[in-house]
């Protein structure tokens, strides 16, 4: 055993957020400059690491991020026609709560404003983006439902939550495979993709991250829903009944889950380590929910440790992820396994770092 190998999860965390730090100022995060979900995932994941740890300089590094892209009347640019753009705004409920500066809600309401500009299938899902006509992606049900229940929550607009239950209602509707438990990365309502089926208008394949978003929103969900929230017993339901499913495609050996989740046996997919975090997240919430029971914690433990057998170092010891899908569309299962994969892109250490963090208490 190296001394690689005797960190706990909340210190691997922190030796990811660190290398991170080390690598990037706030503002040099990649995409540089930009309002964008990829430095939001990575610093909503260091969020959950300072509420764990109270570390100051992390609550520094993320409002730096903030700020930089803010300016005092609540202004900041953003891409307004794509779910991508809201998710960074996660950030700002604490910001504004710890600052009491007003900045931060206006910029929480501008996004807020962006979902009334949203175009809307017949039964009012919401565009993925505005070039993907009429489509649903898993995605977006974190893109945006974390923060429209948190903003639903902060500043008194319950119609929002009926909308981001109605969101994965849909979802859940018209994109859930009975056979497997799993969900189709994306559904187009108006069949004219080329991947839609043209019977149900999914996608054909089963793709790790977007599954991965789908289980991180319905478990933050859970978070800001009220134990008497009507829709809570379905969403509950819905996160039971998908962990079950996940952990059945578990790769037994490395304890990773593949690309293409469902599809393990073929020689040219790949194990994949950001989908792997964003599943051990989800076991480990559902667990702390009393969604499922520790009969599941040792899926979300092993899938854990595969993560940090993956892991490698360079020559100043900075954690580096391998194995991380870059950015991807829906498509066939040719488009999934030939995607090129990085190292450290912000939403694989994000997911890992939140992984870590809530693994935590499972091997206490």
């Amino acid at each position: 055993m190296t001394q690689h190998d005797v960190k706990s999860p909340i210190e691997w965390a922190q030796a990811a957020c660190d290398s991170i730090m080390s690598t990037y100022t706030p503002m040099e995060l990649p995409p540089a400059g930009r309002w964008h979900y990829h430095q939001g995932v990575f610093l909503c994941g260091m969020e959950m690491l300072w509420e764990a740890q109270q570390d100051d300089r992390y609550d520094a590094y993320i409002q730096a991020y903030v700020d930089g892209l803010i300016d005092e009347n609540g202004n900041l640019y953003f891409a307004r026609d794509e779910l991508d753009a809201v998710q960074a705004g996660l950030l700002l409920f604490r910001l504004e709560k710890k600052t009491g500066r007003k900045k931060y809600r206006l910029a929480a309401d501008k996004l807020r404003s962006l979902l009334n500009t949203l175009n809307l299938t017949s039964e009012g899902g919401y565009w993925h983006k505005d070039k993907y006509a009429y489509n649903m992606w898993l995605d977006g049900l974190y893109m945006a439902g974390v923060f429209s229940l948190k903003y639903a929550n902060a500043y008194g607009d319950p119609a929002l939550r009926e909308t981001v239950l109605h969101q994965e209602a849909l979802m859940r509707k018209y994109m859930k495979d009975e056979e497997t438990g799993l969900y189709y990365h994306a559904w187009d309502e108006s069949r004219a993709m080329p991947w839609a089926n043209q019977e149900t208008g999914c996608s054909p394949e089963f793709w790790g991250r977007s599954l991965g978003w789908y289980g991180l929103a319905v478990a933050q969900f859970l978070d800001e829903l009220a134990a008497d929230d009507p829709g809570r017993e379905t969403l509950v339901n819905s996160l039971h009944d998908f962990v079950h499913a996940l952990i059945r495609y578990q790769d037994a050996e490395s304890g990773l889950w593949y690309q293409v989740v469902d599809k393990g046996d073929q020689p040219d997919n790949w194990l994949e380590t950001s989908c792997t975090s964003l599943f051990v997240y989800t076991i480990a919430k559902a667990i702390k929910h009393g969604v499922v029971g520790q009969e599941c914690a040792a899926a979300a433990v092993k899938g854990y440790e595969g993560l940090i057998r993956t892991l490698q170092f360079d020559e100043q010891e900075r954690v580096i992820l391998p194995l991380i899908c870059i950015g991807t569309s829906a498509g066939d299962y040719e488009n999934y396994v030939t995607r090129p994969t990085s190292e450290n892109d912000l939403h694989g250490v994000g997911a890992f770092v939140m992984a870590c963090v809530e693994v935590q208490s499972l091997v206490d």
